[in-house]
């Protein structure tokens, strides 16, 4: 060998070493190394150079990029062999749609690989980290590196936050206009029914906050935020109901009022009973207006009271004809109405002993 790059290291009877410096691709190939006995005696080996490859390089980006444009992000390493691996990694986390080429390049002795990332820009992908990573067994397990950080612009994303869920008159509430987007949106626009803010003196707006002090329910309606930048404008509402003062009130049980039914011992009965069950059917104004259908308790009460008051009245009915029996005459007092006695009156009476079987008494 006639390298000035290689050198002998070792010669005897039993080894002979040579070193290689500064290796290139052309030093691959078939060695065969011969000691000269009786007879010559021969051995090879064959060399196999790895072509490292060159730091990736990601083309393609243009900055900024708008909300919604497609990018196409081209990462390409040149000089390895055998053909390196390409993976692209967004935020440390690998996307796997990509498209990759793999070229030989003229000497057919090394590769050229790209691979091409496609896809649209979002506003979530701002300020992400896009990588193109580069493995190959010449690196020794470290791996070369690309970055780029993507910068998207889109129109501002807007939302109204509420300092009181439950506004009553009287209170105060906050509203807090959250806008992103970029480029940072101008100060933003507070608005009333389409209409600028009707009370300036309880309306107050300080940047993105709108403060309304001692609400009442001309304050009701749609409060809108608008913001706006270069790339263009958003807005979002919030519907103001203002409502009446909440007072607790302490549950309190309803007592059913008695109605006492008196009952007069005259002969229009009837009239009486029915005078007291029309009274006792009137609707309390005590009862809930919730309430529907028949009311048992009710019913019951005025059958009992009916079936009360007609015991009643049978009772005093009897004690009054017991009271007062009829009337009955008989023939043992005639005649003897001007006796001047007693003795007279029996001797002048009509009747006597004689005739006394023939007298009968009626009881009606």
């Amino acid at each position: 060998l006639r390298d000035n790059r290689i050198e002998l290291v070792r010669a005897s009877w039993h080894e002979l070493s040579i070193s290689v410096s500064d290796v290139s691709l052309s030093d691959e190939g078939q060695y065969t190394c011969s000691l000269f006995t009786m007879p010559v005696k021969t051995s090879k080996a064959f060399l196999t150079v790895l072509g490292v490859p060159e730091k990736p390089q990601i083309t393609g980006f243009t900055s900024p990029v708008m909300e919604g444009e497609r990018m196409q992000l081209t990462c390409k390493t040149s000089g390895s062999k055998p053909a390196a691996d390409v993976r692209w990694f967004k935020n440390d986390k690998e996307v796997k749609d990509v498209k990759y080429l793999k070229e030989e390049d003229a000497y057919r002795k090394t590769f050229t690989v790209s691979s091409t990332l496609d896809f649209l820009a979002d506003r979530n992908d701002d300020g992400a980290v896009v990588s193109c990573r580069v493995d190959h067994e010449s690196l020794n397990s470290t791996p070369q590196i690309a970055m780029q950080v993507l910068e998207i612009h889109y129109t501002p994303l807007v939302k109204i936050i509420s300092s009181n869920s439950w506004p009553e008159e009287g209170q105060s509430i906050i509203l807090t206009c959250e806008s992103k987007g970029k480029p940072v949106p101008e100060p933003v626009l507070w608005t009333k029914d389409g209409g600028e803010l009707p009370d300036p003196e309880r309306m107050v707006v300080n940047g993105r906050v709108l403060s309304i002090s001692f609400l009442n329910k001309t304050d009701n309606g749609t409060y809108r935020c608008e913001a706006k930048n270069p790339i263009g404008r958003n807005s979002t509402e919030y519907v103001l109901i203002v409502h009446d003062v909440f007072n607790t009130l302490l549950p309190t049980t309803v007592i059913p009022s008695l109605t006492t039914a008196t009952v007069t011992t005259t002969v229009a009965l009837t009239t009486s009973t029915t005078t007291s069950a029309t009274a006792i059917s009137t609707r309390d104004p005590n009862a809930l207006a919730g309430q529907t259908g028949p009311d048992h308790a009710l019913i019951g009460g005025i059958v009992a009271v009916v079936v009360f008051v007609t015991l009643c009245s049978i009772i005093l009915l009897g004690r009054y004809l017991a009271r007062h029996k009829g009337t009955y005459l008989t023939n043992e007092a005639k005649g003897a109405e001007d006796a001047p006695d007693a003795d007279t009156a029996i001797i002048n009476a009509e009747g006597s002993q004689v005739n006394a079987e023939e007298k009968k008494e009626y009881f009606i």
